[in-house]
């Protein structure tokens, strides 16, 4: 069996492969779970669902049962990108992103939308510094630059960046982007959970031990929220459960939440019933796209290596 040396130990190619596709395809379904309730408070989603754990569409959005976000679109516009162009290009990015704005997405956050009408009108690729770009939409769209990076951690700080700083540019935001990278690619690694909870503990301004409930679009709630799901669940499907109902920006952290935990847990463990959810275009071309990320990934290391 083929097995890939760019860590410090091998890492079968089929489990790197069924992780890349699980952190995308874990993406979507964080978000398309997370978004019936968005804006709603943990009170709120026990008195109407109990526990929220099925893909039932609605929300403020309206949307069909299954049906993906901005979280989830904003990424596949990126990871085409970078897949068309055999690398990462902000120009490329940019122009992809301008596109998807253009098509009238049904659901675009604030700061993003302001910063790709920025680079429509002005063609700069670098918005400016800004205490407004502390929110969570950079963060989550990080899943095509991680998986592209993967053995390439010379990409990943200056890749990250570059997307990041496009919308939202604020330090926080950078660190969060580049934690989650580092997140994904110690998965794909089969580093488990004690390498990435170092890594989390790396960033004491996402502390989230204690955890205080809080997971609104503030970036070092939304990472909070994340973090504390992750480390004090065993499956993705608690995982996800877990911070979906914690309400407030619930697609997002759904979507980042589902993006680590897939990476972690791989694409064998989404449950079916979400999976069976997903748009069924949407759902092959994620598949497809992770695999081709992580082949660029491993294309432009210069550590990696095939083992026989």
């Amino acid at each position: 069996m083929c097995a890939l040396k760019c860590t410090d130990s091998p890492v079968a190619y089929p489990a790197a492969r069924d992780k890349a596709r699980g952190a995308l395809l874990g993406l979507a379904v964080g978000d398309a779970l997370g978004a019936t309730v968005e804006f709603m408070s943990p009170d709120e989603i026990r008195s109407r669902y109990g526990i929220h754990d099925k893909m039932t569409g609605g929300g403020w959005l309206y949307l069909r049962p299954g049906q993906v976000t901005d979280d989830t679109e904003m990424s596949i516009a990126i990871a085409r990108a970078i897949v068309d162009r055999g690398t990462f290009d902000i120009a490329a990015v940019a122009e992809s992103l301008a596109n998807w704005l253009i098509g009238k997405p049904v659901d675009v956050g604030s700061t993003c939308s302001q910063g790709i009408s920025r680079y429509l009108i002005k063609r700069t690729l670098e918005a400016p510094k800004s205490d407004w770009h502390a929110g969570n939409g950079a963060a989550m769209r990080m899943g095509p630059v991680a998986l592209a990076s993967f053995c390439a951690p010379e990409n990943l700080g200056r890749w990250s960046l570059e997307q990041a700083r496009f919308t939202h540019n604020h330090p926080l935001s950078d660190d969060a982007c580049l934690m989650i990278g580092q997140l994904v690619h110690a998965a794909l690694a089969g580093q488990g959970k004690v390498g990435m909870y170092k890594i989390a503990r790396s960033y004491p301004e996402f502390a989230f031990e204690p955890f205080n409930g809080k997971a609104g679009g503030y970036i070092v709630e939304t990472m909070a929220a994340v973090l504390s799901s992750f480390f004090d669940t065993d499956t993705f499907e608690d995982c996800i459960v877990t911070t979906v109902n914690l309400g407030q920006d619930a697609d997002t952290t759904g979507a980042i939440a589902g993006l680590i935990a897939g990476a972690h847990y791989d694409v064998n463990s989404i449950p079916r019933r979400w999976l069976g959810k997903l748009d069924p275009k949407i759902r092959e071309e994620l598949s497809l796209l992770a695999e081709k990320l992580l082949a660029l990934g491993l294309s432009n290391s210069k550590i990696f290596q095939v083992l026989d």
